[in-house]
C-alpha cells in the first residue's frame, strides 16, 4: 500500500527494476540452479548468506567491481563445476517481464505532454556482458536513469533517492516510488515521496493507476 501525501497532482513515477519491471526472479533462479546441478536455493543462499558472496554482490551493486569480475568470483562459491562465463546472464535471461507494470510505464511515458516523467532507480547487478535493462527492453522508456553501479551508491542510501528526484526534475510530493523490497521504501517516504510496495503486480498497478491518473493497457 502506498504512503499517501496531501498532494494529488503526482506526475513522477520512479521505478525499481528487478521484481517490479520483471516478475519475481525466485522461481527462475531455483530452476536455473537445478539445471546447473545445484541445490534449488543455491543462488539466493550464495548471494545473501555466504560472507564472500555478500561482499562480491555489494561491490557489484556500487560499481567497485564489474559483472565479469563478479562472475569469476561467484561461480566457484556456487560450485566448483559452475562455468563463470556470463554467469549473471545465464541465471537472469529467463526472468519474464512484468507486462502490466511495463504497460503502466508506457502509459505514463505517453502522458509526457501532461507533465508525467519516469525515472529508473535500480540497484544494479551489472551491465556487461549481460545488460538486464536492454534484455527486457525498458531502458528507453525513462527520462532519467539512476543505476547504483553508475552512481556509486545503492538503495536504501537516502542520497540515491535525492539524486533520482534531481534527475527527474520534480519535487518529492509529486512523485511515486515503486519497489519490491520494503526496506527500500522508508527513505523515499521520508523525503515526501508516495511509495508502493510491490507484492502483487496487479494490485500495485491498480494503486499506481489511481495515484498517477493513467491506465495500463496491455498490447494485444
Amino acid at each position: 500500500m502506498p504512503h499517501r501525501t496531501d498532494v494529488a497532482d503526482r506526475r513522477g513515477l520512479i521505478l525499481d527494476f528487478a521484481g517490479v519491471l520483471t516478475a519475481s526472479p525466485i522461481d527462475v533462479h531455483r530452476a536455473w540452479c537445478v539445471s546447473e546441478g545445484l541445490a534449488p536455493g543455491a543462488w539466493r543462499s550464495t548471494l545473501n548468506d555466504h560472507p564472500e558472496g555478500r561482499r562480491l554482490y555489494a561491490a557489484l551493486e556500487i560499481g567497485e567491481i564489474g559483472q565479469a569480475e563478479w562472475n569469476e568470483g561467484t561461480a566457484p562459491l556456487l560450485g566448483a563445476h559452475v562455468d563463470p562465463v556470463n554467469l549473471m546472464g545465464r541465471a537472469w535471461t529467463r526472468v519474464p517481464v512484468a507486462r502490466r507494470m511495463v504497460a503502466l510505464a508506457r502509459a505514463a511515458r505517453a502522458a509526457r505532454a501532461a507533465g508525467h516523467r519516469l525515472a529508473l532507480l535500480s540497484n544494479s547487478f551489472g551491465l556487461d556482458p549481460f545488460n538486464p535493462y536492454e534484455h527486457v527492453g525498458i531502458w528507453d522508456l525513462f527520462d532519467a536513469h539512476v543505476v547504483s553501479e553508475l552512481v556509486g551508491m545503492a538503495k536504501p542510501d537516502p542520497a540515491i533517492y535525492e539524486l533520482a528526484l534531481e534527475r527527474i526534475g520534480l519535487p518529492a510530493e509529486r512523485c511515486v516510488f515503486v519497489d519490491d523490497h520494503a526496506v527500500n521504501l522508508p527513505p523515499a517516504a521520508d523525503l515526501g515521496i508516495a511509495t508502493v510496495h510491490v507484492t502483487d503486480e496487479d494490485e500495485a498497478v491498480t494503486e499506481l493507476e489511481a495515484l498517477l491518473g493513467v491506465t495500463a493497457v496491455l498490447a494485444a
